[in-house]
């Protein structure tokens, strides 16, 4: 199937990767259901491409119920899922001796429970389609350990875990899953950082070395792209300059 005919669905679209995964996709003409926080700008995402079909909807992917009525719009609207990308995420960066875990806790709902609640409200769509593709956004933190990162480490491990598990348990219903990992990008990432030093380094990187979510758009376009029977797992994509 090609991806003007597939009918994708997106979470975190309003900024960053999510935005210009949505650009992207549009420009290939593919049916959109996009959700975000932020309704604005979701709406100028649309308001971008009058000529596409692009449906929009506040979501907040700690809820399930919000999730749930984005997947029933694109049912309802288009007749089927082809595509869910699990892109929300949040990064606060903080030594575990802060011991603030009321963030630990908005890390776990947004990076874990956003990506099962994603999963959760559209496997039964595609099972009973008997197709599908979910991704969801990991980052190279998922692969590597590092000093003051530990708690988003977990949550970026735990995708890993669970998108291989969905792998496993769904291949044979011909559902694909891929995790995309990025490096350093110029997102709007750090501004879930909350410790200035920390986020300040942030800025820093992102602006010395950081590439464009452009980059990693298109490589989210790649994978959805495949072949039916082509199942593109796993994309880790650093900044060359990047050590870690």
């Amino acid at each position: 199937m090609s991806i003007e005919d597939k009918v994708i669905v997106i979470t975190g679209a309003s900024s960053g990767i999510g935005a210009e995964s949505v650009r992207q996709l549009a420009k290939r003409h593919a049916k959109l259901v996009i959700g975000a926080r932020r309704l604005d700008r979701l709406n100028e995402l649309k308001a971008a491409f009058p000529d596409e079909q692009i449906l929009t909807r506040r979501v907040d992917v700690t809820d399930f119920e919000m999730v749930s009525g984005l997947i029933e719009l694109a049912v309802k609207e288009f007749g089927r899922v082809d595509v869910l990308y699990n892109n929300a995420g949040i990064m606060p960066v903080n030594a575990l001796i802060t011991g603030d875990r009321s963030e630990w806790q908005q890390i776990l709902d947004v990076n874990v429970m956003g990506v099962l609640n994603g999963i959760a409200a559209v496997l039964p769509t595609m099972i009973h389609q008997k197709s599908g593709h979910v991704l969801a956004t990991d980052s190279v933190a998922g692969h590597v350990v590092v000093p003051n990162l530990a708690v988003y480490n977990g949550s970026k491990f735990a995708v890993r875990a669970i998108m291989e598990g969905l792998r496993q348990e769904q291949h044979q219903n011909h559902i694909r899953t891929t995790i995309v990992s990025p490096g350093a990008v110029n997102t709007e990432l750090y501004k879930s950082i909350r410790n200035p030093e920390q986020r300040q380094a942030e800025i820093k990187t992102e602006n010395e070395i950081g590439i464009d979510p452009v980059n990693i758009a298109q490589a989210v376009v790649f994978a959805i792209d495949q072949p039916d029977n082509v199942d593109v797992n796993e994309l880790v994509i650093r900044p060359i300059q990047q050590d870690i």
